[in-house]
C-alpha cells in the first residue's frame, strides 16, 4: 500500500502464513518470511506492452517473485529446530541481511542472490566464550530475540539473547566490543539515535537504558529500570521505540505492559513524552507498529510525525505532530465490520450532486478529529483514470449505524457515517448528575489514562439498534433504515446541522388479535424532545411496529411519500408526509407464521387477512371516501374499498405444506416492492414471498 489507490499483491506458491516482511529501501524489492522457514524476494517489475486501440501502452506494475532461501539443509547448519528463525535485520546498505534464529546462532545471507556467507556465521558458543564465569552458569542463552544496526556505526550490530544478554558485534572484526549482562528475559530492543545509548523492554512489564561506551567490556546493570505500570506484576512489553525530539523529552512507545491481573486482557500501545501520557486502548490485537521520522543521518532529531500500528482487525495512524495525538482518517484498509455487517444495500450511477453532498459532509465529519495531517503513507502515484461512474455500497450495522464506502474504484473507502441512536433513548443514555461530576472527574484521571482508539468495536450497546434493511432513493436523497426492534425510520439530507423533534407513530400490527403476549425485547423508546442532527441524512419521520419484531422487508416510494414495511407479523403501508396516517395493515395468522408458534399446518390463504384489513380501513374512512380530490392518497382508498367490496367472492385457497423446525421464516414478509402495473392508474403492487 502507497498513496491512496496505489496497491499491490503478491501470492506466495505454498499457502503458509507470511510472519515478517522488510522493504529493501530504493530498490523496489522487498524480503518476505514465512512460517514454514523459507525467504522469499520480491520485486516492483513493469508487465509486458500491450496495445490499447492500435497503440502500444506500457504495462502495469506488478510484485514479483524473484528468488527464494531455505536455512535447513544448507551447509553449516545445525537442524530445523535450530536453525528457526526468530527476527530479520537487513542492513542499511541492503546488502547483506541478519537472521537470528531459535537455537541463538546468527547467520548472514549476500543480497539480492540471498547467498549465505559461511564464514559471517556467529553460533552461540563463540558468544558464550566471552561471558564471565559468573553469568555463564552452564545456561543457554536462549533464542535470538532483537537484532537492531548501530545509527552511526555501520557494521555494528546489537544481538539480544531471551535471557537477558546483549552482545554489540563487530561484522568486519568479527567480534564483540560490549557484552550488556542484562538478567531479566529480553522481549526488544532499540537504538537511540546518536548510538550513546539503547533500551530494552522485558517480560516483567518494564525496560532498562543502557549506555554504550568505548573501553568497557562488561557492563553489568542499567542507567535505569522502569516498570511504568507496576509494582503489580504486568504483562510483557513486546516492541519499544525511542524517538527523539527537539521540541522535549524523547517519545517513548511500547505495546503491552499493563498490569496482569487488572487489564491483562486490554490490547494496548503507550505514548510518553514528558507529561504527557497516553494507554491507547484497542478492541483487536496488536500486531506490530513503526513511527513515521526523519531517516536522514544528517538529522539531529528523529522528529516522529506519525505512528503506524497494525491491529488484528485494522490499520490505526495517529499523528504525533498535532496535541493530544489524535487519529487520522484512512483511505484503505478501514474495516467493514467495524460493528457487525447486518445488511447491505449498493447503489450505482450516483448523481454527481448527491456525490457531492456525501464527500461535503464526510470532509466535516473527520475535521472532527482535530488534526490537519495529510496521509503519511504517500508511495507511488496513482495512475488509473477517473472512474466513467460513482459507485456507493451502504453497510448497516448491529451498533445502528449506517456507513456509506466509495465503491468505484480499487479499495472501499469510507466517506459517510450515518448513526441512528440518537433517535432514541437507549440502555447505555445515563442521566445527567451534576453531583457526580466530581466521580466523573476522578474516572477521567484514572491510571492507565486509557484512550480509545479505532473504529473496530464488535461489542454493541443496544442489540435493537440494529439496522435490518436499507433503502436509498438517489433523486430525492431520502433514506429509509428499519431495524431489529421494528423501527423503519425516515431521513433526508441536509447541508447544515439542525435540532428538531422527529416525528413518531406507532402501527400495531397485531390489533384484531386478542391473547397474544409478545415475549421479545421492548420497543426502543423516542426521543420526544428536539435533538441536534450534524449535517447529512437526518432523521424526519419514525414509525416504530408492534409487536417490536425485526423489519424483514422495506420499501420506498418518493413520488407518492409512502414506505411499505413487513415483519413476521405482517405489513404495513404508511404516509410519511402525512404524519401518522397508515393506509394499510396486513397481519398475519399465527398459524401462517413460524415465527409466532410452529410450522405452517393448516389449508390457509392470506387473502382472508388482506380482506380484512381493507374492509377495517373502508370503514375508518367512510368521510374520505366521498371526497373527489384525485391524490395518490384517494387513489389508495378507491382501490382498498374496492378490494374490500370483493370480500363475497370465493377466495382460490391452495395447500401450504409443512416446513421444518429448522426454516424459521417461511411465514415471514421477505419483499416489497411498489411497482407500476400499467393498467387505468400508476399503483403498487405488494407480495408475500416465501421459500
Amino acid at each position: 500500500y502507497g498513496a491512496p489507490g496505489v496497491e499491490f499483491t503478491g501470492l506466495h506458491k505454498d499457502t503458509t502464513a507470511v510472519t515478517q516482511i522488510h522493504f529493501l529501501p530504493g530498490q523496489g524489492r522487498l524480503l518476505s518470511l514465512l512460517d514454514d522457514n523459507t525467504i522469499h524476494l520480491w520485486e516492483l517489475v513493469v508487465g509486458p506492452h500491450r496495445e490499447v486501440g492500435g497503440a502500444k501502452k506500457e504495462g502495469g506494475v506488478c510484485l514479483k517473485q524473484v528468488d527464494n532461501y531455505s536455512l535447513p539443509g544448507r551447509p553449516g547448519i545445525e537442524s530445523c529446530s535450530a536453525t528457526r528463525v526468530t527476527v530479520l535485520l537487513l542492513l542499511k546498505s541492503c546488502d547483506l541481511l541478519c537472521i537470528g534464529t531459535e537455537g541463538g546462532g546468527v547467520y548472514f545471507l549476500e543480497l539480492p542472490h540471498l547467498m549465505l556467507k559461511e564464514n559471517q556465521t556467529l553460533l552461540q558458543d563463540q558468544v558464550t566464550q566471552s561471558l564471565p564465569d559468573d553469568y555463564r552458569c552452564g545456561k543457554s542463552l536462549g533464542p535470538v530475540e532483537s537484532l537492531q544496526e548501530h545509527p552511526q556505526q555501520p557494521g555494528k550490530i546489537l544481538i539480544g539473547y531471551s535471557r537477558g544478554l546483549v552482545v554489540l558485534w563487530d561484522l568486519s572484526a568479527h567480534h564483540a566490543d560490549q557484552l550488556f549482562l542484562g538478567k531479566q528475559q529480553l522481549e526488544s530492543l532499540v537504538w537511540e539515535r546518536s548510538g550513546s545509548l539503547f533500551v530494552s523492554s522485558h517480560n516483567d512489564g518494564g525496560y532498562a537504558v543502557w549506555p554504550v561506551t568505548s573501553g568497557n567490556t562488561y557492563t553489568h546493570q542499567p542507567v535505569s529500570s522502569t516498570i511504568p505500570y507496576g509494582p503489580f506484576p504486568c504483562k510483557a512489553i513486546n516492541k519499544i521505540l525511542w524517538r527523539t525530539s527537539q521540541r522535549g523529552s524523547p517519545v517513548l512507545l511500547y505495546s503491552g505492559g499493563m498490569p496482569r491481573a487488572s487489564y491483562g486482557d486490554r490490547h494496548c500501545l503507550t505514548i510518553q513524552q514528558d507529561k504527557e501520557h497516553v494507554t491507547l486502548d484497542f478492541t483487536s490485537r496488536v500486531i506490530d507498529f513503526f513511527t513515521i521520522h526523519n531517516i536522514e543521518l544528517d538529522k539531529e532529531f528523529d522528529d516522529p510525525a506519525a505512528l503506524v500500528v497494525l491491529l488484528e482487525e485494522e490499520l490505526v495512524v495517529i499523528d504525533l505532530q498535532t496535541p493530544g495525538w489524535p487519529t487520522l482518517p484512512t483511505p484503505y484498509l478501514a474495516p467493514l465490520h467495524s460493528s457487525a455487517i447486518t445488511c447491505s444495500c449498493h447503489i450505482s450511477n450516483v448523481p454527481p450532486k448527491l456525490w457531492e453532498r456525501l464527500i461535503n459532509t464526510g470532509k466535516a465529519q473527520r475535521s472532527r478529529l482535530r488534526t490537519h495531517m495529510s496521509w503519511p503513507i504517500c508511495g507511488g502515484k496513482n495512475l488509473a483514470p477517473p472512474p466513467k461512474q460513482q459507485e456507493l455500497l451502504l453497510t448497516g450495522h448491529e451498533d445502528g449505524t449506517v456507513r456509506f464506502w466509495d465503491a468505484s474504484g480499487v479499495a472501499l473507502t469510507p466517506l459517510y457515517k450515518l448513526g441512528t441512536a440518537n433517535v432514541f433513548h437507549t440502555d447505555c443514555d445515563e442521566p445527567h448528575d451534576s453531583s457526580n461530576d466530581h466521580d466523573i472527574q476522578q474516572e477521567e484521571e484514572e491510571w492507565p489514562p486509557f484512550r480509545k482508539v479505532g473504529c473496530f468495536d464488535p461489542y454493541s450497546d443496544d442489540p435493537r439498534l440494529g439496522i435490518q434493511k436499507i433503502s436509498l432513493c438517489k433523486y430525492s436523497n431520502k433514506l429509509v433504515v428499519a431495524g431489529t426492534a421494528g423501527q423503519v425510520i425516515v431521513l433526508a439530507f441536509n447541508d447544515e446541522p439542525s435540532d428538531h423533534s422527529v416525528d413518531v407513530s406507532v402501527v400495531d400490527l397485531l390489533q384484531d388479535r386478542e391473547g397474544f403476549t409478545w415475549k421479545g425485547h421492548d420497543r426502543l423508546e423516542p426521543r420526544l424532545k428536539p435533538a441536534p442532527f450534524p449535517p447529512g441524512f437526518q432523521p424526519q419521520v419514525l414509525v416504530q411496529c408492534l409487536p417490536p419484531a425485526s423489519v424483514t422487508a422495506v420499501a420506498l416510494h418518493t413520488e407518492w411519500n409512502l414506505i411499505a414495511f413487513g415483519t413476521s407479523h405482517g405489513f404495513g403501508l404508511f404516509d410519511y408526509h402525512r404524519r401518522n396516517t397508515v393506509l394499510a395493515r396486513c397481519t398475519l395468522h399465527p398459524n401462517d407464521s413460524l415465527a409466532m408458534e410452529g410450522p405452517l399446518s393448516r389449508v390457509k390463504s392470506l387473502k382472508k387477512s388482506l380482506r380484512q384489513s381493507f374492509r377495517r380501513i373502508r370503514k375508518s374512512r367512510v368521510s374520505g371516501k366521498k371526497r373527489t380530490i384525485t391524490t395518490p392518497t384517494s387513489k389508495v382508498h378507491e382501490a382498498n374499498a374496492a378490494l374490500a367490496e370483493q370480500e363475497e367472492v370465493a377466495p382460490v385457497q391452495r395447500r401450504i405444506e409443512p416446513r421444518s423446525a429448522d426454516d424459521s421464516l417461511s411465514g415471514v414478509v421477505r419483499c416489497l416492492c411498489f411497482a407500476d402495473t400499467f393498467l387505468r392508474d400508476g399503483w403498487f403492487v405488494y407480495q408475500f414471498c416465501s421459500p
